[in-house]
């Protein structure tokens, strides 16, 4: 019954990109009538383009879950007749409904609050909380079907620390803390044409391609089922984004995409069991988190926009800078900047009046610090590149090197 529920789950993905494919060009006038737009400041004629329709996809992907909500468990409660009490039907599997259902609260939650901040404009400190409350009733479920806290130790520490330990709480803390890092992380590395729902989609196709793999060596296969049935829509519905948001965009996906994004990865890397796998898959957004850290902590300053700079005679992008004064930063703001600068990770530029002028430190102005300024379009494919090759790294960590670290 595994593959015939996994087929109605495609045929109901192929249904909700459809729909979202014709939804999508439909409500775009309606969104810059009700001031939902924003300009795209890396094109010579900046045209309002409809902000925010991640909302929709959203929307469509929760109706194509709630359509098939009763698909595996009737199939599989018929599939499971046990033919010793005369063929009266099995114990109904009330754990695996209540996450299903405990996982839609939370993504409907986060695209709630995503269009929150889209509207609202919301600060910082509020993009880190609202993940946090939206995670509390999976985690709820976490604590009550599994309330499993302990992690095995790497092969090289067993030594000291055995087989395995029992973390407690701290174990609900990092999954609050997963839960808040994928929803922003996508958030973070953003802002030119195609690159969340790119980043998104390889980060979709690569957990399904694990999720196959996983089912053919027949591990936690329900937890791999699980993971199927969301990333499934969530990788249909993504597509029908990407055909509107590509280079060059008709439509914004907004914050509320990136977080509707996020919470869905979390989700299954959290009831799915496989978060350290998940997070090798956001190795890119990893790194581009490490290499922000000195603005987004503000030991450097931050422009609230760090966006490339584009030069409308050449229709290329260039990095665009921040400045400050150097004697200006704390200790461990000039400790940062010293070694970016002795690594050659950022440009640097003395004025003569102590002035400091460097790029702001996002993955994106990192790619044209090392390739010049180059098309918007070319950017995107390069960073995609890069998701697409830290993939491959996160399969070869998974599975060959893995084996050295723990037993197979």
């Amino acid at each position: 019954m595994t593959y015939i529920t996994v087929a109605l789950n495609g045929l109901i993905a192929v249904g909700a990109y459809f729909m979202a494919v014709r939804i999508i060009p439909r409500f775009k006038d309606m969104f810059i009538k009700a001031n939902l737009f924003g300009k795209d400041l890396c094109k010579r004629d900046r045209k309002e383009i409809p902000e925010s329709l991640g909302v929709l996809v959203g929307c469509v992907f929760l109706v194509a879950m709630f359509l098939f909500i009763p698909v595996p468990f009737t199939l599989e409660e018929a599939a499971a007749m046990d033919a010793e009490t005369g063929g009266k039907p099995a114990t109904f599997p009330h754990e695996e409904f209540v996450e299903l259902i405990v996982a839609l609260l939370s993504i409907c939650c986060m695209i709630l609050l995503g269009f929150a901040d889209d509207v609202l404009d919301l600060r910082w400190r509020h993009k880190l909380l609202l993940p946090t409350i939206a995670t509390l009733p999976l985690l709820m479920v976490y604590y009550v079907n599994y309330n499993s806290t302990t992690i095995i130790m790497p092969n090289f520490v067993r030594g000291i620390f055995g087989y395995s330990v029992d973390i407690g709480i701290l174990y609900y803390i990092y999954m609050g803390m997963l839960a808040v890092f994928c929803t922003n992380a996508i958030n973070i590395l953003a802002g030119i044409n195609g690159l969340e729902v790119g980043q998104s989609l390889i980060i979709s196709a690569s957990i399904l391609i694990f999720n196959a793999i996983e089912l053919c060596l027949g591990h936690q296969v329900d937890c791999h089922k699980f993971s199927v049935y969301l990333m499934l829509p969530f990788l249909a519905v993504s597509l029908a984004l990407w055909k509107y948001n590509k280079y060059p965009s008709q439509v914004f996906v907004g914050d509320t995409f990136c977080y509707f994004a996020g919470m869905t990865f979390a989700v299954v890397g959290i009831l799915g069991h496989f978060s350290k796998t998940l997070i090798l898959f956001f190795l890119p957004q990893i790194i581009n988190f490490l290499y922000s850290i000195p603005q987004l902590f503000k030991f450097v300053p931050c422009p609230r926009h760090r966006l490339p700079k584009y030069d409308p005679q050449t229709d290329l992008l260039h990095i665009s800078t921040t400045e400050f004064r150097k004697d200006e930063l704390n200790i461990l703001g000039k400790v940062m900047v010293t070694i970016l600068k002795t690594l050659k990770l950022i440009t640097w530029q003395e004025m003569p009046d102590g002035r400091v002028i460097t790029n702001n430190f996002t993955l994106i102005n990192f790619v044209l610090v090392v390739f010049g300024p180059v098309h918007e379009r070319v950017v995107t494919e390069m960073l995609m590149g890069v998701q697409i090759f830290c993939s491959l790294v996160a399969f070869v960590i998974r599975y060959p090197l893995a084996s050295y670290v723990y037993d197979t």
